[in-house]
């Protein structure tokens, strides 16, 4: 395994710069995610550190050696693609075995990998099928070892868990989670799902733009996201983002003259001052005084372990997660209250934490 450096790194197609200075150190053996909206430059980090898109200023090193003019087959990387890129004419033991043949591995070396490999990823029955014969969760695995057989520096995985359904997803996210305990080896890994990215990933990189909102451990940017951005972005329902002001005397957030929402502890240093409050959906209570603001429960949706609601506070609408079982109607007013330590406050203009 390797460590990879990002330093400066700049890509532009033509006169449109799509990273624009990313900079970034990923240790030897650390899983970073990098996670961010459509288009805000995450593919294109992970296919410069491959080697698909050339850089156009700056320096990616993978442990010793600078791989800016490195073609992708010398840089000891392993990439596993969206869309499995098997080849269809080829049993799942000839996919595996297919880059160490195409560099003459000795025979005995090549199926002693396949096999550590299909034992690893629960492919030793399947290796005579063809790909059309498989699953999706299993063409994925069958992806996953033929980045495997190769022993890569680096694990590159470009949104890997994409075309599965919902449960294989989760499935294949405790394979992946288990395949990186065991290996140890360095990974960068591409995901728009950023529930993906806080389950799998030792540090999350949040991306916008073509640049680096924040990057850090995955509870670090749910707890303390740096700006509005993460703090919507990071997070499943995202956090509340409501633009107001204080009160004069910091005990409320005003969102209007007419609707004010207490605050757990008052802010009286920040008192008459506009600011954009968040508050996590579990961090809004039904309050139990009902001295809470008041709000209309617009959509009710029952999970099982817990109670999901929209409601309307004021005109702008609330989500709210409930740990319990809610006996709330679409059309009721409760009193909603926020959970002591839970406000997020950022500067309206800048969107930066404050």
């Amino acid at each position: 395994m390797a460590s990879v450096v990002i330093k400066d790194v700049r890509k532009a197609f033509g006169q449109v710069e799509v990273i624009k200075g990313v900079s970034l150190d990923i240790a030897e053996g650390e899983f970073v995610a990098l996670v961010g909206p459509s288009g805000c430059g995450k593919s294109t980090l992970l296919r410069m550190i491959a080697g698909l898109e050339a850089v156009s200023d700056g320096e990616i090193r993978i442990g010793n050696r600078v791989v800016n003019d490195i073609e992708p087959k010398d840089r000891d990387v392993a990439m596993v693609f969206q869309s499995y890129a098997l080849y269809p004419h080829m049993t799942v033991a000839e996919n595996l075995s297919f880059a160490l043949r195409l560099k003459k591995t000795a025979r005995d070396k090549v199926d002693s990998r396949v096999d550590h490999a299909a034992r690893m990823l629960g492919l030793s029955d399947l290796l005579q099928r063809l790909p059309r014969q498989l699953s999706g969760g299993q063409r994925q695995r069958v992806a996953m070892g033929r980045a495997l057989v190769r022993n890569p520096q680096v694990f590159l995985f470009d949104e890997p868990l994409s075309n599965l359904d919902a449960k294989l997803r989760v499935q294949m996210r405790a394979e992946i989670k288990k395949l990186h305990q065991s290996l140890k080896v360095t990974t960068v890994y591409v995901t728009h799902d950023q529930m993906e990215a806080m389950t799998l990933a030792d540090r999350v990189v949040v991306l916008q733009g073509g640049v680096i909102e924040q990057a850090g451990r995955p509870l670090d940017l749910y707890d303390r996201p740096a700006n509005a951005f993460v703090a919507g972005f990071i997070g499943s329902p995202a956090m509340n983002l409501l633009s107001g002001r204080i009160s004069a005397d910091g005990a409320d957030f005003e969102l209007s003259p007419q609707t004010r929402l207490p605050l757990p502890e008052p802010l009286r240093s920040f008192a008459g001052r506009p600011v954009t409050l968040g508050v996590r959906p579990e961090h809004l209570n039904v309050a139990r005084n009902k001295d809470g603001a008041p709000a209309k429960a617009l959509v009710i949706e029952p999970t099982g372990a817990e109670t999901h609601a929209v409601l309307d506070l004021g005109g702008r609408e609330l989500t709210t997660v409930f740990r319990e079982r809610i006996p709330i109607a679409p059309g009721e007013m409760v009193a909603m209250s926020i959970a002591p330590g839970a406000v997020h406050l950022f500067d309206p203009a800048s969107g930066q934490r404050i």
